[in-house]
């Protein structure tokens, strides 16, 4: 492997989706405070852009989920293969930091391994709950790894897999969430009996799927409950204009909301939620859910019989049992969804019970700070070690008395 020209390293991330966007963008910035020369490219979005880095691909176009959503994506898949291993080559970065996003950045990772790159992965891949023999994969292609939630430093580390438990990245974004009182002025009004979120995911694919049955589910309610309003906050892949003509069309009480999904999450008395990132981020800020998804029978029916965790939920995952109700695939319908829905709208003991069950999951999350932990295991995995990573933060005229 080629030395890392420390002065001024290249790092190239891949975040694919809109969680990767968020925790990447930090992970930029604890960089840059620790090596302001780094130069950084990207798979990315709009937070990455912001926080400085050179964004090649939006993520925006490989939002997709499921064995035939991604058949259906395959040229804008390809079109983006072609631009970042062309990137690789040419520019033969010091590390290649992968997030999440298996499938594309198994591609990535073979690559780089074969250029003689370093590679370092920041949240895993679901490995423990699927295809479990791709921790093959993760012991040949990747030098280092980032882990989030506390039982998969057992699961790489009895594989033979260098890893670091550096607790969950929403720690280091969750303390800027509004309070409920401040989230509740903005988005309740005094005729609102009850609000309820209705988050459909982060990816174009899942849209298609999932909102439909979320719209049927919000009319159900309506009719069933007086004064109830609804709100729908907008992850930064999708364009909130489509969401809010959905909406428009249905005639019902539904806010869209774009750039403020934790005041929306910390306002509702109850969220329904496509599994994901999301879920974690409702648990933090104590918001009771029911999560349901449903992918196309083909990708069902592919996929299920490769599932090994007994949860899908991170929520119930992190805590060892079902503290939040899950629908899916053929319960994942609009008269269950609002069944469930009713029986906590209606018992307010339920909605306690489920906060009170959701601070356990957060004080399992480890500390904030994940972000700089992880800049500095970048940074180390390319050979500048801490003492380097000092010298980076004094200024100029003060650097060479520091040995």
């Amino acid at each position: 492997m080629r030395p890392v020209a420390s002065s001024r390293p290249r790092i190239f991330l891949s975040a694919g989706e809109a969680s990767g966007d968020l925790h990447g963008s930090n992970l930029v910035r604890a960089i840059h405070h620790l090596h302001p020369a780094a130069r950084i490219s990207c798979l990315g979005g709009v937070l990455l852009e912001e926080a400085g880095a050179e964004v090649l691909v939006n993520n925006r176009d490989l939002a997709v989920v499921g064995l035939v959503e991604v058949g259906r994506h395959a040229g804008e898949i390809l079109r983006a293969w072609r631009v970042l291993s062309s990137h690789i080559l040419q520019n033969r970065p010091d590390v290649v930091v992968l997030i999440d996003f298996p499938d594309f950045n198994f591609l990535l990772a073979r690559l780089a391994r074969g250029l003689g790159l370093k590679v370092f992965y920041y949240v895993s891949p679901q490995l423990w709950a699927w295809r479990t023999g791709r921790i093959r994969s993760v012991k040949r292609l990747v030098d280092r790894m980032a882990v989030i939630l506390p039982f998969e430093k057992d699961f790489y580390g009895r594989n033979g897999v260098q890893v670091e438990y550096v607790g969950h990245p929403l720690l280091d974004v969750m303390g800027s969430a509004p309070s409920r009182e401040d989230a509740s002025a903005r988005y309740r009004h005094a005729s609102t009996t009850f609000l309820v979120g209705l988050l459909p995911g982060s990816r174009r694919s899942e849209i298609r799927l999932l909102l439909p049955l979320l719209k049927e589910t919000a009319s159900i309610l309506a009719d069933r409950v007086p004064g109830i309003s609804f709100a729908v906050p907008v992850a930064s892949t999708l364009d909130p204009r489509h969401l809010r003509k959905e909406f428009e069309e249905s005639g019902l009480p539904v806010q869209v909301v774009a750039g403020d999904t934790y005041g929306v999450i910390r306002a509702c008395d109850l969220v329904i939620t496509a599994s994901g990132t999301v879920t974690l981020e409702a648990a933090i800020l104590g918001t009771p859910m029911i999560i349901f998804n449903r992918v196309s029978n083909l990708s069902y029916h592919l996929g299920r019989h490769l599932i090994r965790v007994e949860y899908v939920g991170l929520p119930n995952l992190i805590a060892g049992g079902s503290i939040v109700p899950e629908l899916l695939q053929q319960e994942a319908n609009p008269v269950s969804m609002a069944a469930h829905a009713l029986a906590y709208l209606r018992q307010p003991e339920l909605l306690e019970s489920q906060r009170k069950a959701l601070l356990s999951v957060q004080s399992r999350l480890g500390k904030p700070g994940v972000a700089d932990r992880v800049a500095g295991l970048v940074l180390e995995t390319m050979g500048i070690g801490v003492v380097e990573q000092a010298r980076r933060q004094i200024p100029d005229g003060l650097r060479e008395g520091v040995r």
